[in-house]
Parts: structure tokens; sequence; C-alpha cells
């Protein structure tokens, strides 16, 4: 916090001078239901039987025709069955006369261009190898969006930092906007970047821009408000700018401990906005840890404030004798003790 407490010094230097088949089937009617004559049925009958007796007639004839040719079928089964012998040959001989050429047809000229493009595959494998060797041997920066968690924090405070140290170089060589650019950038990737923020905070200051001044500080301290110097600067300059600070200031206190400089700092802020009773209780809690003739000197006040006029005598008789007033406030201290002894 040295950059803060500078700050701080400066200031009061300067005080003091972001988803169908249908089937129609007729019943056939019956003969008795078509009313025929017995005529006509004794003359069917008899063409029946005509018709019967010719062909078995017929049949007879037929069968005594044809018994030579019935065992035509003899020969014909000789000549059928020799068939397969005849076509079983060629089957054998076919392999046999396909199996000579096709030792004989690949020599050496059909294999080169296979071997050929053996050799291409071959060597197209071995440059996709290389390439995957090249890429595996390649540094493992690039894929921080790929890695865990953690690797991204880490990644991001790395990036933090180049950027601090980059916005450093700028302020030193007078390129301010690109020093002012690069330390928010540094605050974008590691907002609890505390370097970075103070001296971005003391660059916006220097050139007069405090409120965006106060703006940083405020962020930081609701980040961490465990920052007693971040608030006192804070609370500083909200008190340039008409404000009283003690809001800023009491949400650190619980973090600041022993620290006098914070318990006088309060106290003048409580001073201000006449809230003497709980200035006493902090200038008496800085004065436990040194004796400084400014803090008794605002000690008598507030005591001669709250019509505690003996102990205020005590003050500032004590402020007096310590040695470390200006001579402004050392007339101001006597003018006071005659004050109280009257």
């Amino acid at each position: 916090m040295s950059v803060i407490n500078k700050m701080l010094q400066d200031l009061d230097a300067r005080q003091n001078g972001s988803v169908e088949a249908s089937h129609m089937y007729t019943k056939p009617e019956s003969f008795g239901e078509r009313g025929l004559s017995p005529f006509v049925v004794a003359g069917a009958a008899l063409g029946v039987a005509v018709l019967a007796a010719g062909a078995a007639f017929g049949w007879r004839y037929w069968q005594k025709a044809h018994q030579p040719v019935a065992v035509a079928p003899v020969p014909a089964k000789v000549v059928i069955i020799p068939a397969p012998p005849k076509a079983a040959p060629p089957p054998p001989a076919a392999p046999i006369a396909l199996a000579e050429p096709a030792v004989v047809a690949t020599p050496a000229p059909a294999p080169a261009p296979e071997k050929k493009h053996e050799r291409q595959k071959v060597t197209a494998e071995h440059k996709r190898d290389a390439v995957k060797a090249n890429t595996k041997a390649e540094p493992k920066t690039a894929p921080a969006d790929t890695a865990p968690e953690q690797g991204k924090e880490v990644t991001s405070a790395q990036k933090a930092e180049s950027a601090y140290r980059r916005g450093l170089a700028n302020i030193q060589e007078g390129y301010l906007a690109d020093g002012i650019g690069a330390l928010e950038q540094a605050l974008q990737a590691n907002p609890r970047h505390d370097a970075a923020r103070q001296t971005l905070v003391r660059v916006l200051i220097d050139n007069k821009r405090s409120e965006e001044a106060i703006g940083l500080l405020q962020t930081g301290l609701t980040l961490d408000p465990r920052q007693p110097s971040m608030a006192m600067l804070l609370a500083r300059l909200q008190i340039e700018h008409g404000g009283s600070g003690i809001e800023t200031l009491t949400r650190t206190l619980p973090y600041v401990g022993a620290n006098s400089e914070y318990h006088a700092f309060l106290a003048g802020a409580l001073q201000r906005q006449q809230r003497h009773r709980e200035a006493v209780e902090q200038y008496q809690a800085a004065l436990r840890g040194a004796q400084n003739g400014v803090w008794l000197m605002g000690l008598g006040i507030s005591l001669q404030a709250e019509k505690r006029d003996t102990e205020a005598l005590d003050a500032f008789r004590k402020a007096k004798n310590s040695g470390n007033l200006s001579a402004d406030l050392l007339a101001f201290v006597d003018s006071k003790i005659q004050q109280l002894v009257h």
C-alpha cells in the first residue's frame, strides 16, 4: 500500500498548502327350376352316352397305336442322362484354364502401380504423422480455453501481470493513454490485481480524474474491504468532493485492529460532522498506539464540544508539550488553553 500511502501524503500536503372385388355369384338354376321338357332331357342323356362310348373306343385305339412309342422315352433318358457328364468336364477345365493365366498375367507390370500407390499412401501417412508430431511438439499455451478452471485462473493472472508491466512501461515512456489502457486491461483480466489498481488510481488522481479514481477504489473495497489504506484514500477523495467518508471508513473499521492512523483519520471525519462523542472514542483509540500532538489537539476540541472542559484542557496541554506542532497549531492550542483556564 506504499503507493496509496504516498497518495495520502500528497493529498495531505496539497490540502495543507462496467433452446372389391365382389364375386358375382349367381346361384345356378336347377333344371327343375327352368322347367325343361322330358324330350330335351332324354336327348341330352343319349348324347352323353354316345360321347362316353366314343371316348372309350378312342382310348383303346390310341393305346394300340402308340405301344411302340411308349418305350420311346427310354432312349430319351439315355440321351438326357449322359448330358451331365458331357457338361461336367468343362467346369473343372475352366478353373484350370483360368488359374494358369492368373498366375502368368500378374508378374511385374500390374503390381507396379499398386506398389507406387501404396508408397504414396505410406508417404501421405508419414506426412500426417509428421504433422501430428509437430502439433504435439508445440508449446501448450494456446488451448487455455479448454483447460480446467484452475488453469484459466492462472492464465488470467499472467495476462493481468503482463498488461500491468506494459502499462508501467508506457507511463514511464510518456504514453499516458496507452498506459492507462493497459492498466485497465490488467484489472479486466484480474480484478484483484492490487498493484495495477493502485497505480491506475494514482495516475488518475494526478491527472485530475478523481471521480474515476473513486469508482476504482469503491470496486476494490467491494471485492475486499480489508484494505485500510485504500479505504482512507477513498474517504479522503469523498471528503474533497463534499462527502463525509465516514461510511467508507466504518465499513473497513472491523479489519483495522490497532491502526492508530486509521482511528485518528476516522476521528477527524467524525469531528467534521459534529459527531464529537464518537470522535473522542476514535481519538482515544488512536492515542493508545502513539502520542501525537495533532491527535491530542483533535481530542481536546471534541472534549470541549462535549462540555468536558477539564479533560479538554489536559489534552491541549499534552498537545502543546508534544513538540510536533507547527507554529500555527501551537498558537491555536495556546488560545484554547487560555479559554479553558479563565
